[in-house]
């Protein structure tokens, strides 16, 4: 029954995370290259600072273009007010959350700890395997 399933259930354990100094061009290299559509952004003491997504990524091509000025570090970019969610969260109830944002992956903490990640498909998968 899916209102038993968890976001631990359903989310992605092995993060692709990025650093706040990285360059914008190599975190949307890394992106494409693990074809996610935003990743977290980490400090140097592995605590969660933003969240960089495809949206920020365009932000950035807009900026530089009008500017005539070059790709900026991650942290120029990055959405910094990050919601997140909880890992025992039905997806349920993480389903009505997403249907009410247009954030399309949530960071998800357990014990005040970064531990996975949760994306729009990853409802949509557990909604199917529970059919």
């Amino acid at each position: 029954m899916l209102a038993k399933i968890t976001v631990a259930d359903y989310m992605t354990k092995n993060l692709v995370k990025l650093t706040k100094d990285m360059n914008v061009v190599d975190a949307v290299k890394v992106m494409l290259s693990h074809k996610i559509t935003g990743a977290p952004v980490i400090d140097e003491h592995n605590n969660l600072v933003g969240m960089f997504s495809e949206k920020d990524a365009l932000r950035m091509v807009v900026e530089t273009a009008y500017n005539q000025s070059s790709a900026g570090r991650v942290s120029e970019f990055m959405t910094e007010e990050v919601v997140h969610v909880a890992a025992d969260m039905s997806v349920v109830d993480l389903a009505v959350q997403f249907q009410n944002s247009s954030i399309r992956s949530f960071p998800v903490y357990q014990d005040k700890k970064l531990v996975g990640i949760i994306s729009r498909t990853d409802v949509l998968r557990a909604m199917v395997n529970s059919a």
